[in-house]
């Protein structure tokens, strides 16, 4: 009975190390992906930012009385809101984790005892 105690208790270590080990390794892939997403964004932003300053400068200087610079920075800029939704967290709605956040924190309110 006693002889394999240490051996278990190794074991049972080993596991809870590989399991931490394992954990650590899934918050580095998750936020090396929301560093990447975030990059995305704020390149996409100076792009954006860029070119329709550009474009504000041709419409001033090619065709002054007609003002059109607005038009691809509103449609660009939709665009740009669309990027920033997913980015920041907005559309955390369409994580897969979502339900079950949201389950849990309605059960965390509701009293116990309280079935319908």
């Amino acid at each position: 009975m006693w002889e394999n105690y240490g051996e278990n208790k190794i074991q049972s270590t080993c596991g809870a190390r590989e399991t931490s080990k394992m954990e650590q390794n899934k918050r580095s892939q998750k936020a090396k992906e929301k560093a990447g997403k975030l990059k995305s964004f704020y390149i996409h932003l100076l792009v954006y930012v860029l070119v329709n300053f550009f474009l504000f400068l041709i419409n001033l200087l090619a065709s002054p009385k007609e003002i059109w610079f607005y038009w691809p920075l509103a449609g660009w800029g939709i665009g740009l809101a669309g990027h920033a939704f997913f980015v920041f967290g907005f559309a955390s709605v369409l994580d897969e984790d979502w339900g079950r956040k949201k389950i849990k924190k309605i059960m965390e309110k509701e009293p116990q005892g309280n079935e319908e």
